[in-house]
């Protein structure tokens, strides 16, 4: 299959009930490359896990927008969920349980939390192996 060009596969709502449609957009993509079920599942619950933690974690005062990109290079496909929120800082007062990042590692063949590309909030982008 020839590469993907990096894509943004939706922009939503930073809000809880936009994770299911970044989950579900990043699994058909996912198959449509040709994963097995196995990987669309690591990189449905990887995606869910970083959308998830964006929704509580980058916007304290009011609800932005979420993103998530894809792109296939080099036998792998790449996920991005992008907010504009406050940047991956500790929250004192978090609700979650901070399983989502040990988690995505576990998942992932590699991964990266970066700025978002816009200079404001964060991108965390994962890695998964695909057949070329």
């Amino acid at each position: 299959m020839p590469p993907v060009p990096p894509t943004i596969l939706a922009e939503v709502p930073a809000v809880p009930e936009s994770v299911g449609s970044l989950r579900h957009a990043a699994g058909e993509l996912a198959e449509r490359c040709g994963a097995d079920e196995k990987l669309v599942e690591a990189v449905t619950l990887a995606v869910s896990e970083a959308a998830t933690n964006a929704v509580i974690h980058a916007y304290r005062d009011e609800p932005g927008r979420l993103s998530l990109a894809a792109e296939s290079t080099n036998g792998s496909l790449w996920f991005c969920v992008i907010d504009e929120g406050e940047g991956l800082i500790p929250r004192p007062d978090s609700p979650g349980l901070g399983l989502g990042l040990p988690l995505i590692a576990r998942l992932t063949t590699s991964f990266e939390v970066r700025p978002g590309p816009s200079g404001r909030g964060t991108e965390l982008a994962m890695a998964f192996p695909i057949a070329s």
